[in-house]
């Protein structure tokens, strides 16, 4: 295991600011909580951010059609987003917005500092423009068929089809998804950050220090075959985002300024925790660290844009990115029209969000893998793992020790190689937490589990409870089962923070640390048990799937 003192900073990506949230977005952000409350339960000095990722044509184009300004929008969404993050008790230090002071000032420093390096530089070039609205057509707001594979409707930047990357116009075809009419070609000026004078560091940072899991890595360098293109950071009006200095109408391509609003989200906390300081984090050389966790649709612009930024702009670098892959719902495309979709809220309307936090933990790992939301699958993990071996645990030896000791643990240990045995799985435990193997992890723990309820067992309780001579032996084999069980939930607290409260207080102790393994309740008064989770009946997923969790959601 790495050492306790370490300072990090972890951030998850920017939920957008145009839609609700899903339960594949809330993959990522599940998977980054686990790992911070393992951090702070080893002891660690972490700050949690995240926030709103407000600007860009979406959101404009959002907030005309419902007839409310974008800031309205921004911050209507950013409130949904925040009640449904904080229901799967994803615990943020800061979840703040991109549409700041903060982040404005931050993205006008870093501008400056490019330019100074000689980094930017401007030209003019040619777009597809909607003459029926007035505006140059992001890629995406082009669609058309194929110009190589004649594949009908796809997007101007690549074919889904056969994997091919022209310009919009290229398209067969092409069409305004705005307004349906036929783009044409317009000149505009436009800024560049010249990412090529960066190749040589992008390359050594992409494959050196581990800031990347390999096959991450290998996938990044094919950027490197054919020369990295130099970035646009401009676009024209209209646009929401902050406006560029000293020019009249360009802004900030929505991907400059969204990672800054990592530490614009930071520089806001500072403001309000006067012991923290923006420097110490950001500088660079610094002794911090500093971990992003993402997608990996959006890799490309947090490990080769960003690292060059930063660089450029003379902050420091991220230490590691962790990247994940998409979640499908029954083997298929998370999709409305295929009655896939399911968003946070409906999610929560039917279900305890620890089992959605358990379930992917069961399932994630180092490896940039998709993961599947098997709806029988689901049910089975939750109701065999945490009610049928975990909560089993309590609920058997509790009802003895309530009832019939006083809510008194017993004043010796019995099987004190068992308790050991539980106790130094805990490094083994740790260090699949560190590496994010949570599924290592999870297995780990309901192995254990096994061995407690095999324990239970095999001392059969309720037959020791009925007779004078072996009472006390009931005592200790309740009591040892409750402290086994304690042992697991500090293991899982990182998973199961809510149900890791519930048992803090029924056992009657301070709220568990990882280090407090160690130690033993002998002769310790518990509080009565009362049922800390619920087997989850075949109704209420039927009720869920009939559901249209599109009204809902």
């Amino acid at each position: 295991m790495q050492q306790i003192h370490r300072k990090l900073l972890v951030t998850s990506a920017l939920p957008y600011a145009n839609g609700s949230l899903h339960i594949g977005h809330l993959l990522e952000h599940i998977q980054a909580d686990i790992w911070v409350r393992f951090q702070k339960m080893m002891g660690r000095d972490c700050i949690f951010i995240s926030g709103e990722d407000a600007h860009g044509t979406p959101v404009m184009l959002a907030a005309q059609q419902q007839k409310i300004s974008p800031d309205t929008l921004v911050f209507q969404t950013a409130e949904e987003h925040k009640r449904d993050l904080s229901d799967f008790h994803i615990n943020f230090d800061n979840f703040y917005t991109t549409h700041s002071p903060e982040n404005e000032a931050l993205t006008a420093l870093i501008y400056q500092k490019m330019k100074d390096k000689g980094d930017i530089y401007s030209k003019t070039i040619k777009q597809a423009y909607d003459p029926e609205v007035h505006m140059f057509l992001p890629d995406r707001y082009v669609k058309g068929a194929c110009p190589c594979c004649k594949a009908p409707d796809q997007y101007g930047d690549n074919c889904e089809v056969c994997g091919s990357t022209y310009s919009p116009l290229d398209l067969i075809d092409p069409k305004s998804i705005i307004s349906g009419s036929t783009p044409i070609e317009k000149e505009s000026e436009h800024y560049f950050f010249q990412l090529s004078n960066y190749s040589k560091f992008l390359h050594n940072w992409i494959t050196h220090d581990h800031h990347l899991a390999e096959e991450i890595s290998n996938k990044l360098l094919e950027w490197f075959k054919e020369g990295l293109h130099d970035l646009n950071i401009s676009r024209d009006v209209p646009y929401f985002g902050f406006k560029i200095p000293e020019t009249k109408n360009k802004f900030f391509y929505v991907w400059i300024d969204a990672p800054i609003g990592y530490m614009a989200a930071f520089k806001n906390l500072c403001n309000h925790r006067k012991q923290l300081n923006f420097d110490e984090y950001w500088s660079n050389p610094t002794k911090t660290q500093l971990y992003h966790f993402v997608g990996k649709d959006i890799i490309n612009f947090h490990a080769i844009f960003w690292p060059a930024i930063l660089k450029s702009a003379e902050f420091r670098t991220p230490t590691a990115i962790f990247v994940h892959g998409y979640v499908t719902v029954n083997g298929k495309k998370m999709s409305k029209s295929r009655g896939t979709y399911i968003s946070a809220r409906h999610y929560l309307n039917y279900l305890d969000p620890e089992y959605l936090r358990y379930y992917f933990a069961k399932k994630l790992s180092q490896k940039t893998e998709d993961i599947d939301f098997n709806i029988h699958d689901f049910i089975h993990k939750v109701n065999s793992d945490l009610i049928g071996k975990l909560v089993n645990i309590a609920s058997r030896c509790a009802s003895f020790i309530n009832k019939k000791f006083d809510n008194k643990l017993s004043s010796e240990a019995l099987i004190p190689k068992l308790i050991q045995e539980f106790t130094d799985k805990g490094d083994e435990i740790a260090d699949n937490y560190e590496k994010r193997d949570y599924n290592r992890a999870m297995k780990s723990i309901m192995e254990l589990a096994d061995q407690a309820n095999q324990m239970i067992d095999a001392e059969k309780p309720w037959l020791l409870i009925k007779n004078p001579d072996s009472i006390q032996r009931a005592h200790e084999v309740c009591s040892l089962g409750l402290n086994l069980f304690r042992i697991l939930m500090i293991y899982l607290k990182p998973v199961l923070p809510i149900t890791a409260e519930k048992v803090e207080h029924f056992l009657n102790i301070p709220a568990m640390t990882w280090a407090q393994r160690q130690k033993i309740l002998l002769d310790h008064r518990i509080n009565t048990f009362t049922p800390l989770l619920q087997r989850i009946p075949e109704e209420t997923i039927q009720n869920m799937q009939t559901t249209d969790p599109i009204a809902t959601g």
